[in-house]
């Protein structure tokens, strides 16, 4: 029987179509689900820009995509602590948000590039394509990582964007 997920209070909804977005200073590597939450794919990677043509770029995939909300990746150590990147995670969600004004939750995003290496080997596809298709994969990783999660706990997983978890820690680096 499935479980049944609510709305969180920050507003993230529990059906809808999701984004999932690997974020890079360089490429943001970008998956999508259906609105059922059952099956994601990857869609694209995001050469980065400027402020302006970024903020466009993600306003149009979220209207041509009926996306409901967004799931970041959050580049989390092994040990559980945070680090410069972490922060820059936690910033570009947040821009996001405001700038799309969707939800966004961050998501714990471990291992995702190494399990999308591997993902993308066993296409055999050749080096020049790996690059190319690595975040996007990466992004397609963490997305079912989170559905997985949501499904696995019966409630959304991932962080909101309030919460403080590890930015003390950062604070005092």
């Amino acid at each position: 029987m499935p479980t049944t997920i609510t709305t969180a209070e920050d507003g993230f909804p529990a059906t809808g179509r999701l984004a999932s977005v690997d974020y890079g200073t360089v490429r943001i590597g970008v998956a999508i689900c259906d609105p059922d939450w059952i099956l994601a794919s990857p869609l694209e990677v995001h050469p980065v820009s400027t402020l302006e043509k970024d903020a466009q770029y993600f306003i149009d995939l979220a209207k041509s995509e009926r996306i409901a909300a967004w799931v970041v990746g959050l580049p989390i150590h092994c040990d559980g602590g945070e680090s410069d990147k972490s922060k820059e995670s936690r910033k570009f969600a947040a821009w996001l948000k405001e700038t799309t004004g969707l939800p966004t939750r961050l998501f714990d995003e471990r291992f995702t590039t190494v399990a999308a290496n591997a993902k993308i080997r066993q296409g055999k596809t050749t080096r020049k394509k790996t690059k190319q298709r690595v975040d996007a994969v990466a992004a397609q990783v963490l997305l079912e990582s989170f559905l997985e999660a949501c499904r696995y706990r019966g409630e959304l997983a991932g962080h909101c964007l309030e919460d403080s978890t590890s930015d003390e820690s950062l604070d005092d680096a």
